[in-house]
């Protein structure tokens, strides 16, 4: 499967930008917030991307929060960072929509609007023990790896 990004089918038509990388030699292509949200303090709101991504079976996508939402506006990833495993995409109950889980740790109310560059995305190639066993199929969406 050829490694790429796709707008999902509920944002199709909502002027959403495939992540690119900013320049020649970054690792991360930056996504941005397929619409506007509000988080207030200490506050977890799910942002979408209106993005899918496609990649190789043995490769997963991480995502981090841009460090400029960091250091300015006391953002992070609920999770640390956000792991986009390969086969999220396209099965049976979810087309593969990514969402990014971000905490307010601030004391004001922080405003993300669509279009801002809010996360980078690194593809990395992974490796297994010689003794996996993991033989079931990803059957939903966000957070479904637990069945």
């Amino acid at each position: 499967m050829a490694r790429r990004f796709k707008v999902v089918e509920s944002f199709k038509n909502m002027g959403i930008n495939l992540p690119t990388r900013k320049t020649k030699y970054s690792a991360g292509y930056d996504f941005e917030a397929g619409e506007t949200a509000h988080i207030g303090p200490n506050e977890i709101v799910l942002i979408s991307t209106g993005i899918k991504a496609y990649m190789e079976y043995d490769e997963v996508l991480v995502l981090h929060i841009r460090s400029s939402l960091a250091v300015k506006k006391r953002l992070i990833l609920a999770n640390g960072t956000g792991i986009i495993d390969a086969d999220y995409v396209d099965n049976k109950n979810n087309e593969g929509h990514i969402q990014l889980a971000v905490w307010n740790t601030g004391e004001e109310i922080i405003s993300i609007k669509k279009g801002e560059a809010i996360a980078q995305g690194i593809f990395l190639k992974y490796l297994l023990t010689c003794d996996d066993a993991a033989e079931k199929n990803r059957i939903g969406g966000f957070g479904s790896t637990d069945y």
